[in-house]
């Protein structure tokens, strides 16, 4: 006899197969929605199709040390503030550093350097800091990685060492090494927790967006680096994705089969690895890559509201196609989807406000007893209660100001996303156009009176800074620092600014916002050089990672061990 629940969801299933053939037909009479949003739907769709475990037994970790390794991720977290999508994969970067500490130091290459036993403890200890859920992941996806492991061990092995273009000054060597665990470590994420969804709307912007813009004076970049420039505008906009995770989406385009490469091809890009990475830097450092960024960050909102518009209909069961092909059904969707995008932005930038004021915090703490009040001891004999109270809050409630002062988008906004995804999904027989002028018009007056306003905003601002602190009797071996600080700190909160606008189509600027802008910009810029100068001198942060994260993590190992034990005794007693 026939499980009526089986019959029930065969008939359900039939039903909702023949919504969709329906929407497709719609589709091929022009009444629907177009082919490109049917496959990103599909996509999508699929996603959720996927079954909910890969069969087999699955990773887990013991309780006690689990919340130990939780606690310490909390406290890194305020230490060493990173947004909240790059968490998991910051954590997969410091595992491998501390793993492989002899190659980020420029020693020589280990020949026995193996991945099999790398794979296990660095899944295990993403598990116990709670990147990855508990009892949950398959422990097949051990050995993925070990596969992922083994193409970039292979990579620093057979590397092109003794070659003329090779990195031989050790500032460079470290940045090398930095640069290819960075992107083995988002092929590790991904390996761990493919992002399908994610990558499917990167497809469907890149391709949109580089159908529609054009690139002046004609012939002036070709249509390989024009898609290549979309892309990483794209990275950067849609989802936030910094250099590394961009990196490695573009070893992917020079590679389409690197998730399950030959030897060939792991052989061909160890032996063109140094040619890659100066080519990747290349095209993120692209003398246009702030007008394709600038275009795509005005679109973007348009294809996450889409992408959560299909996301929620997945979630709810309801037939995708047949939803998109109403226009009133698919208003519906944009308002609650807009609304749910909206009420997540408020509480991110509340969360980014608290951990990146208390990061401020505590560095600027560190930074003060550690090394400014010794400093100023040393030559200058004190250091005042006020000083360090300004010192130390100053910076801190400027961080805070700075982000809790953005504003959500104004409600016109609404309307002008709205109006978007309806042109996204019901194009019109001609589509919109982009421009990007390479060789814009000169204008050599103009621009020097613009430069030495811009001069003059950069020496109030700054002025502005060193004399709050003189005033309050800062002593002089800390007035640079903390300027330089400051600098910084201005350029961490305009770039969470930046973030803050993944839902505004237009911007439209007040007569304050452009005096903010003003003296605030030319010092985030100076922030800007020193944080990227910081990377490239970041030996003290590796080592800093190793001293500190392998005795907590032998710790943590001996606390699961002795539970485990502990487990076993008590199951002896009956």
């Amino acid at each position: 006899m026939s499980d009526p629940t089986i019959l029930f969801e065969n008939n359900h299933q039939e039903e909702k197969e023949e919504e969709k053939q329906e929407a497709k037909l719609a589709i091929k009479s022009g009444a629907g929605v177009v082919i490109e949003v049917e496959k990103l739907a599909d996509r999508y769709e699929a996603s959720y199709k996927l079954p909910m475990s890969e069969g087999g037994a699955t990773i887990h970790v013991d309780e006690v040390a689990s919340r130990l390794a939780g606690f310490y991720e909390k406290l890194r977290r305020v230490i060493d503030w990173k947004e909240e999508h790059l968490i998991r994969r910051t954590a997969v970067e410091r595992v491998l550093k501390r793993r492989l500490v002899t190659e980020i130091s420029g020693l020589k290459i280990n020949p026995g350097l193996e991945a099999k036993g790398m794979a296990e403890p660095l899944v295990l200890e993403l598990v116990r800091a709670g990147h990855l859920p508990n009892d949950e992941i398959p422990k097949s996806r051990i050995r993925l990685v070990e596969e992922v492991l083994e193409k970039y061990i292979y990579i620093l092995q057979n590397a092109p060492w003794s070659a003329n273009h090779i990195p031989r000054n050790f500032k460079k060597k470290i940045n090398f090494y930095n640069w290819l665990l960075e992107i083995a470590a988002c092929e590790i994420e991904e390996v761990l927790d493919p992002p399908i969804k994610q990558k499917a709307l990167i497809s469907f912007m890149v391709n949109s967006l580089n159908s529609q813009i054009k690139v002046i004076p004609s012939g002036v970049m070709d249509e390989n680096e024009k898609r290549i420039q979309v892309i990483i505008a794209v990275h950067r906009t849609l989802f936030h994705l910094d250099g590394a995770s961009t990196s490695y989406h573009l070893f992917e385009y020079y590679y389409p089969e690197w998730t399950k490469p030959s030897v060939q091809i792991i052989d061909q890009a160890a032996k063109n690895i140094f040619y890659l990475w100066e080519q990747t830097e290349g095209h993120l450092s692209h003398p246009l890559s702030g007008e394709f960024f600038k275009l795509a960050e005005r679109y973007d909102s348009l294809y996450l509201v889409l992408g959560d518009v299909l996301d929620n209909l997945n979630k709810e069961g309801e037939p995708v196609l047949p939803a998109l092909s109403k226009k009133k059904r698919l208003k519906e969707l944009v308002k609650d989807a807009y609304d749910k995008r909206l009420a997540t932005l408020k509480g991110r930038l509340f969360r980014a406000a608290i951990y990146s004021t208390l990061s401020i915090f505590v560095a600027g703490g560190f930074s003060l007893f550690i090394i400014e009040v010794p400093v100023a001891k040393l030559f200058y004999g004190s250091f005042s209660l006020f000083a360090i109270a300004v010192d130390i809050l100053v910076p801190s409630i400027l961080m805070f100001a700075l982000v809790a002062l953005i504003k959500p988008p104004a409600k016109s906004n609404f309307k002008k996303v709205m109006d978007g995804v309806l042109k996204i999904v019901f194009p019109t027989t001609q589509g919109d156009a982009y421009e990007i002028n390479a060789s814009p018009k000169k204008r050599p007056i103009f621009s020097l009176i613009i430069n030495f306003f811009y001069l003059v905003g950069s020496i109030f601002s700054l002025g502005l800074i060193f004399a709050v602190f003189y005033y309050a009797k800062i002593p002089p071996t800390s007035l640079f620092l903390d300027t330089l600080n400051v600098a910084v700190i201005v350029f961490a909160a305009l770039v969470i600014k930046q973030r803050a606008k993944e839902l505004t189509v237009e911007e439209k600027t007040s007569f304050w916002e452009f005096f903010i802008d003003m003296l605030s910009i030319p010092v985030a810029k100076i922030g800007q050089w020193l944080a990227n100068k910081w990377k490239e001198y970041n030996v003290v942060s590796v080592f800093f990672t190793v001293l500190i994260d392998t005795p907590f993590m032998t710790l943590v190992d001996f606390v699961e061990g002795w539970s485990s034990f502990l487990k076993r005794k008590r199951g002896e007693i009956y």
